[in-house]
C-alpha cells in the first residue's frame, strides 16, 4: 500500500472574506490584509491579500525589498508614483494589473476623490517586507486615511 497524500487536509484551501488577517506590516494611507500566507493557507512561496485605499488618500513612500508585487485593481482608479524621487507616474483602472519590481520606491494613490480603491495584492514570498521611506513624495500625502493600523502622524 502506497502512502497517499491527504488531499482533504492538505489540498485546496478556501480563505473566506471574513478570515483575512490585518496583522501585517502597514504603510500609512492604506490597509493591507493577508488572505494567502503560511498561517492562513499553508503557502510557502506566495503571499496574497487585499489592499484598500480610502478616497483621495495617498500612501507614504515605501518599497518591499527583494519581493516582486502584483496589484490587480478591482474597483477604483490607482495612481502609482515610483522612482528615487517618485518622479514617474501612471494610472490603472479596474481590471488592470500593476507590477512592482524589487526595491522600487513607490507610492500608491487613490486617484478618485469620492470612491475607495480596492485591490488584490500578490507577492513573491512569505516575508512581510515593507520599508517605509523618508523621501519627499511627489504628491504630498495631505489626505492620509487615518484608521485601524494608521496612527495619526
Amino acid at each position: 500500500m502506497t502512502n497517499q497524500p491527504n488531499w482533504r487536509d492538505n489540498g485546496v484551501r478556501i480563505v473566506r472574506s471574513n478570515e483575512l488577517d490585518s496583522n501585517t506590516p502597514q504603510t500609512p494611507g492604506m490597509s493591507r490584509a493577508a488572505a494567502i500566507n503560511h498561517a492562513k493557507a499553508g503557502a510557502d512561496k506566495l503571499w496574497a491579500g487585499t489592499v484598500n485605499i480610502q478616497p483621495d488618500a495617498k500612501t507614504g513612500a515605501h518599497h518591499h525589498g527583494e519581493l516582486e508585487s502584483v496589484i490587480y485593481v478591482l474597483r477604483g482608479r490607482a495612481r502609482m508614483r515610483w522612482g528615487d524621487n517618485l518622479e514617474f507616474v501612471a494610472e490603472a483602472a479596474a481590471g488592470d494589473f500593476i507590477y512592482v519590481p524589487p526595491f522600487v520606491p513607490h507610492q500608491e494613490i487613490n486617484a478618485d476623490p469620492e470612491q475607495p480603491l480596492e485591490c488584490i495584492l500578490v507577492r513573491s514570498d512569505q516575508e512581510a517586507i515593507v520599508v517605509n521611506l523618508d523621501i519627499e513624495p511627489a504628491e504630498s500625502p495631505e489626505t492620509i486615511w487615518i484608521g485601524p493600523n494608521h496612527p495619526e502622524q
